[in-house]
């Protein structure tokens, strides 16, 4: 799907829901939504905007940074509602990018860029192992893999005359070790490549009923 050529069905006016974590609510890229929680990090130039602006929709962006697909599903302890709960029988489209922070990929990224002395800290390197735990990450994603199934159904069952989007992750680490990566080490950078390239599977195999947007093929490096 591209702006110039919206699903059929969709007018101006529809409703349109924006799920997802940081890749969706895209904090730092430009004015915080008037009203939204500092938290979720939800930028009024994220890319639900300019798709709502484009195609004239009504849209309730419910991003929100750190989200898994659980808190999308579910909620979060803490009392954080859920994102599925937005969608509604007069929801027309729907667009999710989330399971980056189920796998830890994010969050292992991130941390192994900070210096050294914070990442001694008993507490950041106790969440290091666990991200870096072959067998935790395999849980964890066929965890995922349900979640996005379930995702998917629930769409359908409340709105079932809507258009679900999935859309992958940007690409965000050069194509192999040739290229350095600063601070971060390589064995996590290449750690990284390995769970996006998985993580873009999944999320395809999540869109078998739906629609699949391929951010990280037309965002991957190329060599010029």
């Amino acid at each position: 799907m591209t702006v110039q050529e919206p699903p059929a069905g969709l007018s101006a006016g529809s409703r349109y829901v924006a799920m997802g974590s940081s890749f969706a609510a895209g904090p730092g890229i430009g004015p915080r939504v008037p009203g939204s929680p500092r938290a979720a990090g939800r930028s009024s130039a994220n890319y639900a905007h300019p798709v709502a602006r484009r195609l004239g929709l009504d849209l309730d962006d419910v991003t929100f940074s750190g989200a898994t697909t659980q808190d999308i599903l579910t909620g979060t302890a803490a009392g954080r509602a859920a994102q599925i709960g937005a969608v509604t029988g007069s929801t027309k489209l729907v667009s999710l990018t989330g399971g980056g922070n189920d796998v830890g990929w994010a969050p292992r990224i991130l941390l192994s860029s900070l210096p050294r002395p914070i990442r001694a800290i008993p507490s950041v390197r106790r969440q290091l192992d666990s991200f870096a735990d072959p067998d935790a990450t395999e849980l964890r994603f066929r965890a995922l893999r349900e979640n996005l199934r379930q995702i998917a159904a629930q769409v359908r069952r409340r709105a079932p005359d809507a258009t679900l989007v999935f859309v992958d992750y940007l690409t965000v680490l050069p194509p192999g070790p040739a290229t350095p990566t600063g601070v971060l080490p390589p064995d996590v950078a290449e750690w990284g490549r390995g769970v996006a390239r998985r993580l873009s599977e999944i999320t395809r195999a999540a869109a078998a009923e739906s629609v699949f947007v391929a951010v990280a093929e037309v965002s991957r490096w190329r060599r010029r």
